[in-house]
């Protein structure tokens, strides 16, 4: 495959349907895309974060999903979010970014995806999705956000 300019600005979107292998198709696909935009350097984490939340989409609703893939600042970062059938917002994405996770305890089967997702992203969140399709839309960032400085003469 061959690589584009990862300056220009690209958005993919993949549905998914409600199937245990939909993970496994959103990370082949995600992996297919930074390739081919130059931005590999991002895939394991990527990779980890998007499965955690494809799977999250898979076990609690009980609907189709979509995937969307996006380059941001000029491809020095992506945006990668999951929309689903179910409205409600699990933790930590019903609370804005920064506030401190509690954990799961340690005896507990799950609830740890998405707090992988809370402490490797650079910036994440969660809505509900009103009229139309209605569920939810999970999305994590990954790439910190060119910072420009002006110095006065």
């Amino acid at each position: 495959m061959a690589t584009v300019s990862s300056s220009e600005p690209w958005a993919y979107a993949l549905q998914l349907p409600h199937d245990p292998r939909a993970a496994r198709v959103a990370r082949m696909t995600l992996r297919a895309v930074l390739a081919g935009h130059g931005m590999s350097e991002m895939l394991d984490t990527a990779e980890l974060l998007t499965s955690e939340v494809v799977t999250n989409s898979y076990r609690y609703s009980d609907g189709p999903a979509s995937l969307r893939m996006r380059s941001m600042d000029k491809g020095r970062r992506l945006r990668v979010s999951v929309w689903d059938t179910n409205p409600l917002i699990p933790a930590p994405f019903d609370k804005p970014p920064g506030l401190p996770f509690v954990p799961e305890p340690g005896d507990s089967t799950g609830g740890r995806g998405l707090l992988l997702v809370q402490l490797c992203a650079d910036n994440w969140g969660g809505f509900s999705v009103g009229a139309g399709l209605g569920g939810k839309l999970l999305w994590f960032e990954l790439g910190r956000p060119e910072v420009e400085f002006a110095f006065a003469a």
